[in-house]
């Protein structure tokens, strides 16, 4: 398992990689691997306003459907058009050309909240 020390993460398998007010977020390479293969992805309306671990999207695969949360509360700037044509992308490169969505954060500080990489692989290794 990959856990880039960079990155954000929440509990429910969410990764984020903040640059100012603005966060990219995707599943982590643990989540990809227990979906198995990426069919679907259902992405957010950009524009839309979500709260901090409001669902906000959706990953149909092989073995299920799971919903995607948002780490941080904002408004949706810009989502992984990409994914449309190649849902793939999440299981191949989950950290890179796999990210989901792009929030406008409303309050950075609850970045504050989420785990550190060290942190996010106890969870993984205890679960």
């Amino acid at each position: 398992m990959d856990y880039p020390e960079q990155l954000r993460y929440s509990a429910e398998h969410e990764w984020v990689a903040a640059d100012g007010n603005r966060a990219r977020i995707g599943i982590t390479d643990y989540a990809q691997d227990a979906l198995g293969d990426v069919v679907y992805v259902q992405l957010p309306e950009v524009g839309a306003t979500v709260a901090a671990m409001a669902r906000c999207a959706e990953v149909e695969s092989t073995k299920s459907v799971s919903d995607i949360y948002a780490p941080v509360g904002g408004t949706v700037a810009e989502v992984n058009q990409a994914l449309d044509g190649a849902p793939e992308k999440l299981n191949q490169d989950p950290y890179g050309d796999g990210w989901i969505f792009v929030l406008e954060m409303s309050d950075p500080s609850e970045l504050d909240s989420l785990m550190d990489a060290a942190a996010y692989r106890q969870l993984v290794e205890e679960q």
